[in-house]
């Protein structure tokens, strides 16, 4: 009986006297899950009475009409010779406010919803999700090509789609993706093509730092551009500068052995990408020590998600379903919500403990630890070098500290340059996807080739119909024709 009555407080009220304020109240239940408000009983539930209870019979309901703009059903009751109301709420399919305010039923109390509690609200209610918003000031020749690029070499790759569904404009590709409604772009095709998101909404950006301590840090970096570009670069970032590998090699094979599994962080970090909230406009952050690796960004999970549910079997329910499509496509996620679960098998079979995750209301961070017979130092690599995407800068390390890799790179470059293999074609089509605006010499230095051989490349590939040129020499850049090299 106890249980029961605990039960019924979560939907009931009691009020001794009508007062206008409690419209809130009523608000709160239209809100939720509906509920009652009884005029004329003190706090324990016992009948005090009300005063002109039949008045008050006709002025309620419509005061709740006018104000809030719903029905509810007002009833008169007696016991033992007093009179009281009984205020009967529906659930309301749709957001009901009191005078600009949205308030919510929880439990036993009532809520005033803000900031990303009130938005995420009215999108459940609107059936909307924040990716699903037109950006009516967004064009088409607004979008630079390259994420465009990027994004269908990525699908090619993974066989998500077929060469002949992505020999369509990029105008043609943001309409298939669904990502176009009523002539304009969703707010998730700006987020996954737009080379500058924060134009429109600060904080869609990563930032990457190593901390030598809780409080000291050695050195940062952040990730800007669109969101495939973004989850390529990132990921290429940690690698490069942030984590050291071990190098092994079994014969002649070189066998790089990092501390983390980049399975694992690679999932993580997509999944944090896709199921961002962007509306707090706070960045994704990843924070690397010596022997652990942090992710943590705002999210909202679904009603009554905890770590448990997370950690188990679950269905995909993503906050940014339209977003995470993109990412499906591009083959970077499944839909399957089994990405916790590939985050796991990654690390076990790493020999890398299970990540922790803590989960708060309105974020999220999980936690990686490196296996405990490897301790890395994160080390800033040395001979760096740039890759310009306009005024979105990356930095790309290379490590060129040991005297063997740079015999086994000279040897590499004699081999291919005498004779331009599918293997070098296909690595220098890949980044030229990646980075369209990159000189031969930027390709030779990454991809450790030599000049001739990049030259040489660079001419098959325009001969076959792979690439063209579009603009000088100084401000152009390669427009992608083809984006996977047939071998010969």
């Amino acid at each position: 009986m106890k249980t029961e009555k605990h039960k019924e407080q979560q939907n009931v009220e009691w009020k001794a006297e009508w007062k206008e304020e409690y419209l809130k109240w009523i608000c709160g239940f239209a809100n939720a899950q509906g509920g009652k408000i009884y005029i004329g009983k003190d706090d324990k539930g016992e009948t005090v009475g009300v005063k002109n209870a039949k008045k008050l019979l006709t002025d309620i309901p419509n005061k709740v009409r006018d104000v809030l703009g719903i029905i509810v059903d007002v009833n008169l009751h007696t016991s033992h010779t007093k009179e009281y109301l009984e205020i009967s709420v529906s659930p309301s399919s749709y957001p009901v406010n009191y005078k600009g305010e949205y308030h919510y039923r929880s439990g036993s109390t009532k809520q005033l919803l803000k900031g990303a509690a009130l938005t995420q609200f009215l999108f459940e209610r609107t059936g909307l999700t924040w990716d699903s918003v037109p950006m009516a000031k967004l064009d088409m020749k607004d979008f630079w090509h390259d994420s465009f690029a990027l994004f269908r070499n990525q699908a090619l790759l993974s066989k998500r789609m077929d060469e002949k569904d992505l020999q369509i404009t990029d105008a043609q590709l943001l309409e298939y993706l669904g990502l176009v409604k009523d002539g304009h772009i969703l707010r998730a095709g700006m987020m996954l093509f737009y080379q500058d998101p924060e134009k429109w909404i600060n904080g869609a950006y990563i930032k990457v730092g190593y901390f030598k301590s809780n409080t000291d840090i050695a050195y940062m970096d952040e990730i800007h551009g669109s969101l495939i570009s973004q989850a390529e670069k990132v990921i290429d970032l940690l690698f490069t500068k942030y984590l050291t590998a071990d190098i092994t090699y079994e014969g002649v094979t070189r066998i790089e052995t990092y501390p983390f599994p980049k399975a694992a962080i690679r999932e993580a970090v997509y999944n944090a990408i896709v199921h961002k909230n962007y509306a707090t406009q706070i960045p994704i952050q990843i924070s690397v020590y010596k022997d652990k690796l942090y992710i943590s960004n705002d999210c909202i999970l679904p009603a009554g998600w905890t770590v448990d549910t997370l950690m188990s079997k679950h269905r995909s329910k993503p906050f940014n379903p339209n977003i995470a499509n993109g990412f499906f496509r591009a083959g970077l996620i499944e839909t399957w919500g089994r990405g916790i679960e590939k985050i796991c098998e990654a690390c076990i079979e790493h020999d890398t403990p299970i990540p922790k995750y803590t989960v708060h209301p309105e974020d999220i961070m999980v936690m990686f630890e490196c296996r405990k017979k490897e301790i890395h130092t994160g080390v800033v690599r040395e001979k760096p070098h740039r890759f310009y995407n306009k005024r979105y800068e990356y930095r790309m390390n290379t490590d060129m500290n040991t005297d063997m890799n740079t015999d086994m790179n000279t040897d590499m470059n004699t081999a291919v340059g005498t004779s331009t293999d599918d293997t070098v074609i296909q690595r220098v089509l890949h980044f030229l996807i990646q980075y369209p605006k990159s000189t031969q010499k930027e390709i030779s230095e990454k991809l450790e080739v030599t000049t001739r051989t990049v030259e040489r490349t660079i001419a098959t590939l325009k001969e076959q119909g792979y690439i063209k040129r579009a603009g000088n020499n100084r401000s152009g850049y390669w427009e992608i024709k083809k984006y996977n090299w047939r071998t010969r």
